[in-house]
């Protein structure tokens, strides 16, 4: 199995390229320069003249390079002697650990022994820390077997760690694989699942898991690549930043497009976690597969996709654990809309849908546009911690999420919200009951817009790129600058709604043809008593929505419980089947963690 990728890269030039002018091969040299491109910036960042100044992150880009190996002997015997950082000290060490084996000092590896026997990392309360925690613990108790329970911090023996760590991993990867992650889609945390499946694909003696990891990360890649326009994470996401829900391209996620798909501009600093997936990667042979690539850079033509996730896990305020999350994505050139069906899904960070259009240069670019109900609540932070609740929303302010209590933030999730998309339609309701923390609707309009109109028919147009935008609030609203450029829609009704409905410009000989096709749209909106829908969309569809109830198409309710767990032309897989179909044109790459095998064919070829 260790060569099924270049086998794949071979069955890849026998096939027209669909969407690049570029060989397999090519893209292969491409895609290692870009590893090194990283391992050489992370380098020049550290100060020769004064060694103390690097972590161990720089340790591992110059074992990454066989770069001054008694430099960084001494480097890691300092670092070992005040660890800090949980499961973030955790993970560095192991890409130390087995980039240095043949080159870090006796006196370095005894100290980073000690370190993992004197420190007690926590392991943390997300599904990432989990994923970094145990693929960590895995590899080091691999690493350093048959030692006893009183050289671990755990104290626990060597087999004892493995064996968790072990179930946990495959716990996970059976969750994800039957009925979604819970950290779904995420623009930053992307990043805190690669870096441990490469880890593992790289790494692990275990054949089985060493392609456990490799079919996890072509997974989590491939789930990746078929939401991204140009490189930019679009849609719904379980947590996404301040500053990338409304920038698209501006984070970790966009290094993993540039990284495996060059289809945009790397982020700062690489996106900074992007070193040690670098750092890995330059002693693997892992390279995402052909078929993810094409997926990821095709946009020749629109297509539709379903998605089911789930929510993580829920200690209050629910009668179920792990609720469905429903994903939609309609992607096309020129735009993408994607949403989720809204309602507390995630804690903090959750972002149900947007708009996102085709921008030549995304550096410095807003090209999104959405509407939110800016709620924060204790509710919120019991349905899924455990912590006291009196002090809890503050406390979360602390720690890198200043806008979770703030009136004109852009990010976070609703219980009142309700979304439903069709194609390239998306209706968002709001019944937002009194005495809630901010009884308003906001809506994001981007600075890059280049047209902004409010029309007296009740809509706002608008077009950013080659995409026209229809939006209508439902409720009176007001415009309130945004610092930095661009405008909040803030509409302060507890009875609320937003309808928007994207298109192509290329669709409409102009501006006002465009305009007039959205006016003669059918439409009726009622708020009370509770807010409610009724149109046909610019694809002719008839389509209901109220809020508390199924929306209906066409005459049929929507059965959310027939949605698959990928249901796309790129990808197959069916709820509680450990199975994923990749496939684009004639390649296609089966993922099947039922026999824990990874196939590759040519759909149409003799066998």
């Amino acid at each position: 199995m260790k060569h099924l990728f270049s086998f794949l890269l071979v069955l890849a030039g026998l096939l027209t390229p669909l969407c690049a002018d570029t060989t397999a091969d090519q893209r292969l040299t491409a895609y290692r320069n870009r590893i090194q491109e990283v391992l050489t910036w992370r380098i020049s960042q550290v100060k020769l003249s004064d060694p103390k100044a690097s972590g161990l992150g720089d340790v591992a880009v110059r074992l990454a390079r066989h770069e001054d190996p008694a430099g960084c002997s001494s480097r890691v015997i300092e670092l070992m002697k005040e660890p800090a950082g949980d499961m973030f000290w955790m993970f560095p060490c192991v890409s130390v650990a087995y980039l240095g084996r043949d080159q870090l000092s006796a006196e370095a590896k005894a100290a980073m022994r000690s370190a993992w026997r004197d420190y007690m990392p926590m392991r943390g309360d997300t599904e990432n820390h989990w994923a970094m925690y145990y693929t960590s613990l895995y590899l080091m108790a691999e690493l350093w077997p048959d030692e006893p329970a009183s050289q671990w911090y755990s104290g626990k023996s060597s087999a004892e760690n493995l064996a968790e760590a072990r179930e946990y991993l495959l716990h996970w990867m059976d969750l994800t694989t039957t009925i979604g992650q819970g950290e779904y889609d995420c623009t930053h945390y992307l990043g805190e699942y690669c870096i441990p499946m490469l880890y593992l694909a790289t790494w692990a003696k275990d054949p089985a898991m060493r392609l456990r990891g490799r079919m996890m990360l072509d997974w989590i890649l491939a789930d990746f690549a078929i939401d991204t326009l140009n490189g930019a994470y679009v849609g719904a996401h379980a947590r996404t930043d301040d500053r990338q829900v409304l920038e698209k391209w501006n984070g970790l996620s966009s290094f993993f497009s540039w990284l495996h798909f060059g289809n945009c501009p790397p982020p700062a600093g690489y996106g900074g976690w992007g070193i040690y997936f670098a750092a890995a990667a330059s002693a693997s042979d892992y390279v995402v597969p052909e078929a993810v690539y094409r997926i990821a850079t095709d946009r020749t033509g629109p297509y539709l996709s379903h998605e089911r996730k789930r929510t993580r896990n829920r200690w209050r305020e629910s009668d179920v654990r792990n609720a469905p999350v429903y994903k939609t994505t309609y992607m096309t050139q020129d735009y993408a809309v994607g949403s989720d069906q809204g309602g507390l899904l995630q804690p903090i960070q959750q972002h149900s849908w947007d708009v996102t259009w085709a921008v030549p240069d995304p550096k410095g670019v807003q090209n999104t546009l959405f509407s939110m109900h800016p709620n924060y609540s204790a509710v919120e932070m019991q349905m899924y911690f455990a912590e006291f609740p009196d002090w809890m929303a503050k406390k979360v302010t602390l720690q890198n999420k200043p806008s979770y209590d703030k009136e004109d933030k852009f990010l976070g999730g609703s219980a009142y919200e309700q979304v439903f998309q069709d194609l390239d339609t998306v209706i968002a309701l709001y019944d937002i009951p009194p005495g809630t923390t901010y009884e308003q609707v906001n809506g994001f309009f981007s600075k890059d817009l280049s047209r902004l109109e409010e029309d007296a028919s009740g809509w706002i147009f608008a077009q950013g790129g080659n995409t026209y935008l229809a939006y209508r609030p439902l409720a009176p609203y007001e415009w309130v600058p945004i610092a930095g450029g661009g405008k909040r829609l803030r509409s302060p009704h507890r009875k609320n709604g937003t309808l928007v409905q994207a298109a192509s410009a290329a669709e409409f000989p102009n501006w006002e043809a465009f305009k007039q096709a959205i006016r003669r749209l059918p439409i009726a909106v009622s708020l009370e008593p509770q807010p409610k829908v009724e149109l046909t969309t610019l694809r002719g569809r008839r389509v209901v929505c109220a809020y508390g109830q199924v929306p209906i198409v066409d005459g049929t309710r929507v059965d959310y419980s027939r949605w698959k767990l990928f249901d796309s032309p790129f990808l197959r897989a069916e709820v509680g089947g450990r199975k994923l179909t990749i496939s684009h044109g004639q390649l296609e790459r089966i993922l099947d963690f039922n026999t824990v095998t990874a196939e590759d064919r040519v759909r149409g070829s003799q066998p």
